[in-house]
């Protein structure tokens, strides 16, 4: 892998702006479906990379951007407890992730893979993608044509990308679906003609409601183990061992402080990005100044108010159809998360909790006690580690962490 020592500036700033660029598209899609700006959602992305690579001593070259996790559960909090009550639960999952960071420190990885393991992890995640197929569906029939234009874009790329390409299969159909749209007429550029060509993020402050911090936190138990997978995936790709140097407990934390900072101002929590760490092993830099210049490029976008606008002129369509695709690969990924690690669903003892995870989370479970409520993919996520932790293994059975 290249190192600083090796790349001028000008060639880290072309490397940075490809960075983002893979980034962009899952970026922006996020605050798109759930409502928030995605001026915003670029806005946090940067800040957020930047307050990960202080925690982690600028060591990691990692980027943080919008997570899909939180799709499902921001869009129902927000029906249930607004969006300023929605953003205090956010800034809960920043504080999960804080608290596994300690629990990492103190008593190693281990403890983790015990408290969540794949046959909790693997359904949570196969709800995150489920729950969200009937509002991909109802995107994508507004206009088949586009949807289907979008979908197929990105399968394509998919498929048989080269290059960068290949990395940013979402942003291809995107840009490939809006086009259609335009050729259609579908799509009104008076908003885009409007704007300031510079304007600040419409800015959404927290307000506290404990209802929406109980919702919200149990679904930091997937993102809190994918990130975990994506530094060991790092360090793969680099050669370097960052579970060691700066420490997991150190990653986690950043990722914890950035989802708080961007939570604080109206962003969508954020997460390690698989597609930029392909993008290093594609590119062979590991540069970690490299990422944080991806940053900064992300911060400048923010303010650039034609961009926030022209991606508000994105039809339902064109997004719908790339979730068609989108949310089903999120389930899949819960599935090959069982698969990959043997989880025997011939066990009753295994059966019982991947069952009951799905049920309750499909089904729209919810648990109210006063003015104590959760539901969703909260509740299953709860449910499911707490018949982890009592339901005893059968005799002779050896646990697999």
């Amino acid at each position: 892998m290249k190192e600083s020592n090796n790349l001028g500036i000008v060639q880290k700033t072309v490397v940075g702006a490809q960075f983002l660029f893979v980034a962009f598209g899952a970026t922006v899609l996020v605050p798109l479906l759930v409502g928030l700006d995605p001026s915003v959602a670029l806005l946090t992305a940067g800040i957020g990379t930047l307050i990960f690579h202080a925690v982690t001593k600028g060591k990691v070259p990692i980027f943080l951007g919008s997570s899909f996790a939180f799709i499902a559960p921001i869009i129902k909090a927000t029906e249930l407890f607004g969006l300023p009550g929605t953003l205090s639960g956010l800034v809960a999952v920043g504080a999960v992730y804080g608290i596994m960071s300690l629990l990492v420190r103190l008593r190693g990885v281990g403890f983790i893979a015990r408290l969540f393991p794949p046959v909790v992890v693997g359904p949570v995640i196969m709800l995150i993608g489920l729950s969200l197929a009937g509002t991909g569906v109802n995107m994508a029939k507004s206009n088949w044509t586009l949807a289907i234009i979008s979908l197929l874009t990105t399968v394509i790329v998919s498929l048989f990308g080269k290059g960068l390409l290949r990395l940013i299969p979402i942003f291809a159909g995107i840009v490939v679906g809006y086009i259609a749209a335009t050729i259609f007429g579908i799509i009104d550029f008076q908003p885009v003609l409007d704007a300031s060509w510079f304007a600040l993020p419409a800015f959404v402050r927290p307000e506290l409601c404990w209802e929406a911090i109980i919702f919200m936190a149990p679904v930091a138990i997937a993102p809190v183990i994918e990130h975990i997978g994506d530094v060991y995936a790092i360090n793969e790709v680099t050669g370097k061992d960052f579970v060691k140097d700066p420490g997991l407990h150190r990653t986690m934390l950043g990722d914890g402080l950035a989802c708080i900072a961007a939570s604080f101002i109206g962003g969508p929590p954020v997460t390690t990005y698989s597609e930029v760490t392909g993008a290093i092993s594609l590119t062979k830099i590991a540069d970690p100044v490299v990422i944080r210049i991806a940053a900064i490029f992300g911060i400048l976008f923010s303010v650039l108010g034609k961009v926030s606008a022209l991606l508000k002129t994105i039809p339902e369509a064109v997004l719908g159809g790339i979730m068609l695709l989108l949310f089903g690969t999120i389930a899949s990924v819960g599935i090959n998360s069982l698969v990959k690690n043997k989880v025997d669903l011939g066990n009753t003892r295994n059966l019982v909790i991947a069952s009951l995870i799905l049920t309750l989370g499909i089904g729209g479970a919810e648990l109210t006690i006063g003015s104590f409520h959760i539901g969703g993919i909260g509740l299953a996520a709860i449910v499911g580690v707490i018949l982890n932790l009592i339901i005893p293994h059968q005799k002779g059975e050896k646990s697999k962490e």
